[in-house]
This record gives C-alpha cells, sequence and structure tokens, in this order.
C-alpha cells in the first residue's frame, strides 16, 4: 500500500475543511451566485496534471478548495434562481460525511442491515405522505432521471406482453421532462412511440386531448400502455390534472406515472399538498429529495403502489449472492432497481428530517410558494413586464415586453437581461420557451432566501432592461 497520511494529518485536514466550509455557508449571499472558469483559470487546472509521485494532502486540499471548487454555480446560493437550485441544509453535509466514511454497501440486508432499515422506513414514511395503500414501496436511486427509467421499466413489464412492444404507445405533454423521452428510449421505445400531447392556457396536459389520443390509437391498432403526468413541471411548475387523469387511466387500464421529481414536496405542506389531489391514485411516483427537500445531489427516490412490480422486474438469483437473504420476504434493495452495488442515499434525508423535524422541512416549502408571489408582485409594480405563467409551485415566468419592438428583438432583449444579470453575479436567472417566446423564469425554493431578496432581484432585472433599450437605442 502506498503511504497514507497519518491520523494528525487527517485531522489537521479535516479541522481546516470544516471551517472552510462553515465560513463559507454563513458568507454564501455575499458571493457571485455563478462563476465560470476563465482561460486562465482552465490553464492552471489542466497543468496540474496526474503525478507519478504523490503530492501532501494539505497542498492537493488547498488546490481544491482554492481553485476547482470556487469555478461553480452556487445552486445553494439564496438567489440562485435557476434551472431548479439544489438549496442544502448543512445536516445533509453530515450524513454525506458520515455514509461517506461509513461507506456501507446498501445493496442487501447482510451489508447493510442497519441502513437497508432505515432506507425501508423511510420509504414507508414516503409512501404514506403520497397516499399510497399499505402494499407500496420502492426505493432510493440517484435522481428523477433513474427514477423514472425505473418506473417506466415496470409499466413495460406490467403492461405490455413482450410481442406487444413494437406497438406500445406512452403519453406525455409538451412540458414533460426530457428525462422520460430518454427513459423511453433506453428500454427500447421509439420517438413514433411517444405521444406529445398539447398543454392548456396554464401548461398543463389535457385530459381531453389525452382521451382522444388513446382512442384514436387503439383504433390504428396500436397498444396504449402509460401515461406520464408532472407535479411540478420544470418549467412553470404546472401540475397536470392527476385526477383526471388517473380516471382516463383507470378506464383505459393504462399504468399512471407521475413525475414528482420537483413539485411532489409539497405533499410536506400541509397548506399545499391539496394541489396534488389524485396523486395517491398513481402506479408509480419519481421525487428528488435534492431539489425541495435540501439534499445533496444525488439523492432522489421512486415509489411503488405495489412493491411487487419492482421484484417483479429487477429481481434475480446469481449464485454468488445467495447467502444475502432478507429476514423477510421483501427483497434486498438489490433486488428492486437497476443497481447491485449502491450507496445508501436514504441516511442523510433521514438525519435531516430527525434533526429538523418533518413540520419543519414543511414550513420552508411554504416558503418557496412566498418567494415567487413576492417577485410576482414586485413585477407587477414595474411598466414593460409581463406575467408569462403566474407564481405556482415556487417557479414564476415573465417577460420584458416594451411597446414597439418585434417578437424577436423583445427576445434577444430578454437574454441580454439574463446575461446581465449572470454578469453582475447578484442573482441568477435564466431564460426558457413558453409559446414560442423567449421569458425569464425565477424557481425560488431557498429556505434563507428573503422578500427583500426578490424585490430586490426584480428591481435589478429592470435596471438591466433599460440597460438593453439603451444599448439597442445606440
Amino acid at each position: 500500500m502506498p503511504d497514507r497520511p497519518d491520523r494528525e494529518a487527517l485531522a489537521a485536514t479535516l479541522a481546516r475543511i470544516v471551517d472552510h466550509l462553515l465560513r463559507g455557508y454563513s458568507r454564501v449571499a455575499e458571493e457571485r451566485v455563478i462563476q465560470i472558469a476563465d482561460a486562465a483559470a482552465v490553464a492552471r487546472l489542466r497543468l496540474i496534471g496526474i503525478p507519478a509521485a504523490g503530492r501532501p494532502l494539505e497542498e492537493v486540499v488547498g488546490e481544491m478548495l482554492g481553485e476547482i471548487y470556487p469555478q461553480r454555480a452556487r445552486m445553494d446560493h439564496p438567489r440562485c434562481f435557476a434551472f431548479i437550485p439544489g438549496p442544502v441544509t448543512p445536516l445533509s453535509w453530515i450524513g454525506d460525511l458520515l455514509t461517506a466514511a461509513h461507506n456501507p454497501h446498501a445493496g442487501s440486508w447482510l451489508q447493510s442491515s442497519g441502513p437497508s432499515c432505515i432506507e425501508r422506513e423511510l420509504i414507508g414514511w414516503l409512501c404514506a405522505q403520497a397516499g399510497f395503500p399499505r402494499t407500496a414501496g420502492g426505493l432510493f436511486v440517484s435522481g428523477g432521471s433513474v427514477a423514472n427509467l425505473t418506473a417506466l421499466t415496470i409499466a413495460r413489464d406490467r403492461m405490455l406482453d413482450p410481442e406487444c412492444r413494437a406497438t406500445g404507445v406512452a403519453y406525455v405533454s409538451g412540458q414533460t421532462h426530457s428525462s422520460v423521452a430518454k427513459a423511453l428510449k433506453i428500454i427500447g421505445f421509439l420517438d413514433r412511440q411517444i405521444r406529445r400531447l398539447p398543454v392548456d392556457a396554464a401548461f398543463r396536459m389535457d385530459a381531453g386531448q389525452l382521451a382522444q389520443a388513446i382512442a384514436r390509437d387503439r383504433a390504428a391498432g396500436l397498444t396504449p400502455f402509460v401515461v406520464v403526468a408532472t407535479a411540478g413541471t420544470t418549467n412553470t411548475g404546472s401540475i397536470d390534472p392527476l385526477a383526471e387523469i388517473a380516471r382516463v387511466c383507470a378506464e383505459e387500464r393504462l399504468w399512471m406515472h407521475v413525475d414528482g421529481a420537483y413539485g411532489a414536496s409539497a405533499l410536506l405542506s400541509p397548506g399545499h399538498r391539496g394541489l396534488l389531489a389524485g396523486i395517491e391514485r398513481a402506479d408509480s411516483l419519481s421525487w428528488d429529495a435534492h431539489k425541495w427537500l435540501f439534499q445533496t445531489y444525488g439523492c432522489g427516490f421512486v415509489l411503488l403502489r405495489d412493491q411487487r412490480h419492482l421484484l417483479d422486474t429487477f429481481q434475480t438469483h446469481p449464485e454468488y449472492l445467495r447467502d444475502a437473504h432478507t429476514p423477510d420476504d421483501a427483497g434486498n434493495f438489490w433486488d428492486l432497481g437497476p443497481e447491485l452495488t449502491r450507496p445508501a442515499r436514504a441516511l442523510k434525508l433521514w438525519l435531516t428530517l430527525q434533526v429538523m423535524g418533518s413540520s419543519a422541512i414543511g414550513e420552508a416549502i411554504a416558503h418557496g410558494f412566498r418567494l415567487a408571489e413576492w417577485a410576482e408582485d414586485e413585477l407587477a409594480s414595474l411598466p414593460a413586464w409581463r406575467i408569462e405563467s403566474p407564481a405556482r409551485m415556487a417557479i414564476v415566468n415573465f417577460r420584458f415586453a416594451p411597446h414597439g419592438f418585434t417578437e424577436e428583438a423583445l427576445d434577444a432583449m430578454n437574454r441580454g437581461i439574463s446575461r446581465r444579470a449572470i454578469e453582475e453575479g447578484f442573482a441568477a436567472v435564466l431564460t426558457t420557451q413558453l409559446n414560442g417566446r423567449v421569458v425569464l423564469r425565477i424557481c425560488a425554493i431557498h429556505p434563507d432566501a428573503t422578500e427583500a431578496d426578490m424585490r430586490e432581484t426584480v428591481r435589478r432585472l429592470d435596471g438591466h432592461a433599460q440597460a438593453e433599450l439603451t444599448s439597442m437605442a445606440r
């Protein structure tokens, strides 16, 4: 074995890292939201190379803390309103540290009975929050993409005979996350087998259009098998009409999967869980803790109305795993999903819930709703700004649209506003497209962001808009 740092060196390095992290956490709001490595920084990093002989630990850690990690988007910044941010509680860091240091193999009960017990209990609690029956189960995965892949694989196996897969049809909306189409492609479906349904004025799947599309496909000799509804779309936070979609699925005997990677967390806010009425009728649900449950990446999970379907699709019996039994017939976690070797992802969320309590998590989620409402309120007080999609699920979409400009010019102007905001560094606000137009989008879920943060961000965006007008007038 090569020489390893001794206990004293490790202790000193860990102390340095903890001090660095806590100081950074305490002043994160003072830092730029996004720091992109310039050419000089990239050149320095590329010159490091891989040494033949080892280097001092403190020197390498110093480079990581000072040169590598700073070159990133601070997704945990209170004013990071781009993408779906990842505001992280330090409790999740501690959970990550403990799990990494103990390094349990969370594939089987034999290898990790304690972590496996916690994962089972936490999955059971999450199923109860979704309103699933006692037959429900699931497992932690890396995130929404793998959760969707896992659920759609089960839907394929449950709803389609192998000889019918070439005629299978899946139904999504124009706002469904791209990971769904990717998952369908991975499990063998072609683009022509995916129906992208139009959305209504609130950017939700139209249940009437869904029923009509199913009827047309049946008449054409095809085999509809799954509908993917969304609880909290990435663009607008819209929630598809889950109860109506569930009714169509029941009548047509189709699998109903809900992509709740972002929005399912609203189930933990008593004042907002009613927005997800109908989710309890889903056959499967994807949900990310590294979004609105304040965990580090990657911490997602997939929930099934009937856990036995996981075993039916994923369980195998190789001879070298024969001794790894569970104390009941629930199956090891490596029997419930695509991974054999898997980390104990559940423990950091469990630790967070134990220390904070579910009520505090629910209040933090409710705060996100208020943040987007404050941004919308501030926008309403400014001329030439138009709300394209109102505040819902902590997301609001808006567009600077003064009179006298073409739609193309307004698109360019709104992209310019976003660029100026990123360059300034006070807040990160990016663009998306709605109804063919470029719009600005705020997703505000950080529990430390304030009303003042929201209103000042909007005022600065208006300042950037005036600068764009001046620039275009030259």
